[in-house]
């Protein structure tokens, strides 16, 4: 069998923003324990929200939040059985690509510990201490976009 393509985009309509909503809420709230009001926020109206499909089905997103010269990258999922195929990178990379688009010079966000390998191999270096979010420890990190 061959791999399936994965298609990453922004989002197009309102039922793919509810499929997404769907997945952030599988991972953050059921599988990480994530309280359910630390999980949506007011951003999420705003922000770019970026998808990943395989076929017709969703395994990954994230969003962009522009905030003059600087992004705000978050709320990157990976289904749980689409994970270590690089998609958490090609929705990174893609959110690199829009924040650019949009006039940004910098993107920050603040990664799970776990997660910060990720991360790091895209160029993003970490700053301050590890501090805890909804109980899990995270890391502000930063990259240039030039």
């Amino acid at each position: 069998m061959g791999q399936t393509l994965i298609e990453v985009r922004e989002a197009r309509d309102e039922s793919e923003r509810e499929a997404l909503l769907a997945l952030r809420h599988d991972v953050f709230v059921q599988e990480q324990g994530v309280p359910l009001e630390l999980e949506i926020d007011e951003h999420d109206e705003t922000a770019v929200q970026i998808v990943a499909f395989e076929g017709d089905r969703l395994v990954g997103t994230c969003r962009v939040l522009p905030d003059g010269r600087q992004a705000k990258f978050g709320r990157l999922v990976v289904e749980r059985e689409a994970r270590g195929r690089g998609i958490g990178a090609a929705l990174l990379a893609e959110a690199e690509r829009r924040a650019r688009a949009m006039g940004c010079d910098r993107m920050v966000l603040d990664a799970q510990t776990s997660a910060m390998g990720l991360y790091e191999r895209a160029g993003y270096t970490a700053r301050g201490d590890v501090f805890l979010d909804a109980g899990i420890e995270h890391m502000t990190m930063e990259k240039a976009l030039a």
